[in-house]
């Protein structure tokens, strides 16, 4: 006779429910890997450590920011949101173990291949993108969501970049890469952020109408950005800079009809309308950058440990809640990790002004950040490796 489980058994953490969903293995890889690069590069910069880098030791941290941790965020947002949208059965088991190990393997590649040639490296990191595309792609076709179509374009452009960086080494590139995924911000946060921000107010009994959305202002904002990037790597300063300042205005006035404001009560919203207010702040660094010589690693870190850390998140801890079936509430320690890793970018813009003297800054930065996506480890990993508690798939 078969024995039944018990609820505990039922619920354990597992390995292979790590490969459920997308959002549970690559949220988690995504946390373990910022978790190992950023104490890396911090020994690596000064001197401490000497790793066997397939590239220099600035464009590897770079390319792991953007391209290794930004990436597996995408995927595991992108391809866990785009099964609902489109009500198509999730990426999981076998193939969602090959995907993921395609981006495993360009990060070991990259950490480790310094005699390794060129075209292996480059291969596998340059795959990963368009698997995450077709497998995304195809069902958005299919369910003739046209909707959708923006996000694949601006992921295109994104691996664009990507070709660009790890071919020819050139920052530009990583710049055009930062804006890109200010875009995906745009797009993806401009979606979320009012609506949860709207349901939200409803169910506190207040008058959500005051959040307002346009579709127009949108679109325009997107598009500004997309001409800021192709401005940005063919090198036209004086275009650049007031791009940044059109596309910054626009997302403030964006943020504006959201009234992020009211609902500072709840941590899970004012974490996103702070966030995405990093996207105008970084922008108009970049046109302070061109038009008066602040320096390029403030709007850079404004962008990337403001805008694009602060926001996945604030992002990962509410999709993975509800993904697994639990209620909107976050884990003890959160709301502070949510405020450290706010305080991390704030101390490392104001280090590249030299504000704060480099190395305490660099230190303290980085020390927040640990704590910011340790915390949401320590939280969360029980949550991402074991089953729903209401016994659905995924």
């Amino acid at each position: 006779m078969q024995a039944i489980p018990t609820t505990d058994q039922a619920t354990s953490p597992s390995v292979s429910q790590l490969f459920g969903y997308p959002f549970r293995i690559f949220f988690l890889s995504m946390t373990i890997l910022a978790l190992l690069v950023i104490p890396l590069w911090v020994l690596q910069v000064t001197g401490a450590i000497n790793l066997p880098l397939a590239m220099p030791g600035l464009f590897w941290h770079q390319h792991e920011m953007l391209f290794g941790f930004l990436s597996a965020a995408i995927a595991g947002f992108l391809l866990t949101a785009v099964c609902v949208w489109t009500q198509t059965e999730r990426t999981h088991g076998f193939r969602l173990v090959l995907l993921w190990g395609v981006w495993l393997a360009g990060r070991l590649l990259l950490a480790l291949g310094a005699d390794l040639p060129d075209w292996l490296v480059q291969g596998f990191n340059l795959a990963f993108l368009p698997l995450v595309m077709l497998d995304a792609g195809w069902r958005i076709w299919h369910a003739r969501q046209k909707r959708q179509i923006m996000i694949m374009v601006v992921l295109g452009l994104l691996w664009l970049m990507q070709i660009g960086f790890v071919t020819r080494l050139d920052m530009a590139y990583s710049h055009g890469a930062l804006i890109m995924a200010l875009a995906l911000i745009s797009i993806v946060g401009g979606r979320i952020t009012p609506a949860f921000t709207t349901g939200w107010l409803r169910k506190q009994g207040l008058d959500p109408s005051a959040i307002k959305t346009s579709p127009g202002l949108d679109m325009a904002t997107l598009f500004s950005m997309i001409l800021l990037t192709a401005s940005l790597v063919t090198g036209w300063q004086t275009l650049t800079g007031i791009l940044a300042v059109i596309a910054g205005t626009l997302t403030l006035i964006r943020l504006y009809n959201w009234k992020g404001w009211l609902a500072r009560k709840e941590p899970l919203l004012w974490v996103l309308h702070l966030s995405i207010l990093w996207v105008p702040v970084s922008l108009y660094l970049l046109a302070g950058t061109l038009f008066a010589g602040w320096p390029s690693n403030a709007w850079s870190h404004a962008a990337g440990t403001g805008a694009i850390s602060c926001l996945i998140l604030g992002v990962i801890a509410r999709v993975t809640l509800g993904h697994t079936g639990r209620p909107l509430v976050l884990p003890k320690g959160m709301v502070v990790a949510f405020i450290a890793v706010q305080l991390s970018a704030l101390i490392r813009v104001v280090t590249a002004f030299e504000i704060i003297p480099w190395h305490p800054g660099i230190g303290s930065s980085s020390l927040l950040f640990i704590f910011a996506y340790g915390m949401y480890l320590v939280r969360y990993t029980r949550i991402i490796a074991s089953p729903r508690p209401d016994g659905r798939a995924g």
